[in-house]
């Protein structure tokens, strides 16, 4: 069959949520695809979908939903046909997608790493005891207890802009952002350091952009496997694997990462307990090719050895 490519009078509609960051990679998408098939800009529209995550941003993310608070909206207008794709950030999208679409496409992978950003202290361990920690993230807030448990958490929600402007007023002494977010807005100026993976691992699919379908949808999949990079879907295969077979959602810390080598893939992953005051790590290699049974064994040994009320523990 002939691949009917869309055009300016009937282009192809891509999906995605309003910020500057969703926007850039929506553009970024947009012109991999262009550049595949040498095709126009405006043979593609893209279309802001505002999600509940979105709307509601004076409650910690745990209290409104889990991870398809970003994504739910965007998800319907797939299904019932007003858009063709929509473009993710990886780590927020839940590991099951509803019938009928299917997530198969990822994007070359950026920077993996966090970003400390702060206007007083050149790292964590150069804040005074008492000072508070900006983040919205659970993960990052045990990683941080687990470390410094003198330090104060204090919730930190909104996009890069939002986080920046509250960091100038004071509402904390720092706080992070993903690397690869700021490399994509050109502001990686805006991270005092990029932190080591060693120090903090990141969360699951982190740095990595998918791309979602219909699954009846033949031109937007022929069209999509023009961009996938394997590799990042190698990788992802991996961590996503391990946080589904966790249960993983916004509700417990969580944090992995694979590599790929010489035809071998290396996966860290470890869970934290809520508060910080417990964290468990796993750090194994086996071939490429088994990298997702690795990700649900090494889910499966962390159970075991946690327990039933790991994830659930509060202060």
């Amino acid at each position: 069959m002939t691949l009917v490519l869309p055009t300016p009078d009937s282009p192809l509609r891509i999906g995605t949520r309003g910020s500057p960051l969703a926007l850039a990679q929506a553009h970024e998408t947009r012109d991999r695809l262009a550049a595949s098939f040498d095709l126009p800009g405006d043979a593609f529209e893209i279309l802001v979908i505002k999600t509940t995550g979105d709307r509601v941003t004076d409650r910690p993310l745990k209290e409104i939903g889990g991870k398809g608070l970003f994504t739910r909206e965007i998800e319907e207008a797939l299904l019932s046909g007003d858009i063709d794709i929509a473009v993710h950030s990886m780590k927020d999208m839940p590991v099951l997608q509803p019938d009928n679409l299917i997530l198969d496409t990822y994007l070359p992978r950026e920077d993996v790493r966090d970003a400390f950003v702060s206007p007083s202290a050149g790292a964590l361990a150069d804040l005074p005891e008492g000072a508070k920690v900006g983040t919205s993230s659970l993960r990052r807030r045990a990683q941080v207890l687990v470390a410094f448990p003198a330090l104060e958490v204090v919730e930190f929600r909104g996009n890069v802009q939002t986080r920046l402007r509250k960091l100038d007023d004071g509402v904390a002494a720092c706080t992070f952002l993903a690397m690869a977010g700021l490399n994509r807005l050109d502001r990686a100026d805006v991270a005092t350091a990029a932190i080591d993976p060693d120090v903090m691992l990141p969360a699951i699919a982190q740095g990595a952009i998918g791309i979602e379908r219909r699954c009846d949808d033949n031109r937007a999949a022929e069209m999509l496997s023009a961009i996938h990079d394997a590799e990042t879907g190698q990788r992802l295969a991996a961590e996503r694997a391990f946080l589904a077979a966790l249960d993983g959602s916004c509700e417990t810390p969580i944090a992995g990462l694979a590599e790929l080598s010489d035809g071998h893939l290396r996966l860290r992953g470890e869970i934290l307990r809520p508060n910080g005051s417990e964290r468990l790590s796993d750090d194994r290699t086996v071939t490429i090719e088994d990298g997702a049974a690795l990700g649900r064994e090494m889910a499966r040994r962390m159970l075991e050895q946690a327990g039933p009320d790991f994830f659930y523990w509060r202060q």
